[in-house]
């Protein structure tokens, strides 16, 4: 591993390599990473941007009118499909049978206004040597309107969708052995970055290089637990606060 490889600890203050007990479990670094896998929402983009509030009024208009029930009550399904299924539309498809096509659409028909360009991340992601890709639960619509209104579409090769698992979402073991065969990704020469910390036990496993980019906004019980963290798990090799900075300062041979 490359000494010189950012290591941000927990809330990015302290170096991963010293919080762990062992220097044999440091974490992995990026000499070999040819394939850069990024989650979209509250990664690529800034988490105070908040577009999930969109989202989720959407989500709870939606359930409240396709099962005929009262607004609190569909709210009250959202997350606890959310929690149980790991995204609430994997919860309507399993519970419900119903069609995930016009819940995506529906759901990310948003006012993107709050989202910046942002040249100084594609200019990072553009100096990454290899492949890039963007890993999202989200539809493929919804990432290409993120993406380019963030000014970065054009860095990236493919998007592998919601649609492109066949609805199966992340944390999923399966959707990233999906996203793995269908974009051909050699899980040791790629690195994955998220919001979401259990997002990542799937791509370490893999033994893929992993990033938690992490803010103060909490919208899952797992990503409130972060703040409680001694070290972070193993599955998280990099924390950062910054992605674009962080981007700036990966060392690579």
């Amino acid at each position: 591993m490359n000494s010189q490889s950012p290591k941000l600890g927990p809330l990015g203050k302290q170096p991963v390599a010293e919080a762990r007990d062992d220097a044999s479990d440091a974490p992995r670094g990026f000499d070999d990473t040819q394939i850069w896998v990024f989650d979209l929402d509250n990664t690529l983009y800034p988490a105070e941007c908040n577009l999930f509030a969109q989202v989720d009024q959407r989500m709870g208009s939606f359930i409240a009118k396709q099962l005929g029930i009262p607004f609190a009550q569909a709210r009250h399904l959202q997350k606890a499909y959310y929690r149980q299924f790991g995204t609430t539309l994997s919860g309507l498809m399993q519970v419900h049978k119903l069609s995930p096509e016009p819940f995506l659409h529906y759901v990310h028909d948003i006012d993107l206004s709050c989202v910046p360009e942002l040249p100084e991340l594609k200019a990072a992601i553009g100096k990454l040597p290899g492949r890039k890709l963007i890993f999202t639960n989200g539809s493929r619509r919804h990432a290409e309107r993120v993406a380019e209104k963030l000014g970065v579409l054009d860095e990236f090769e493919d998007i592998c969708s919601i649609e492109t698992c066949d609805f199966v979402p992340k944390p999923e073991a399966e959707a990233f052995d999906r996203m793995v065969k269908r974009h051909g990704v050699l899980p040791e020469n790629a690195a994955m970055f998220e919001d979401m910390p259990h997002n990542l036990e799937a791509p370490h496993v893999l033994g893929m290089t992993t990033v938690l980019v992490h803010s103060d906004y909490y919208d899952h019980p797992v990503q409130s637990k972060i703040k409680s963290w001694s070290q972070p798990p193993e599955h998280v090799h990099h924390m950062t606060d910054d992605l674009i900075a962080f981007l700036k300062t990966i060392k690579l041979t």
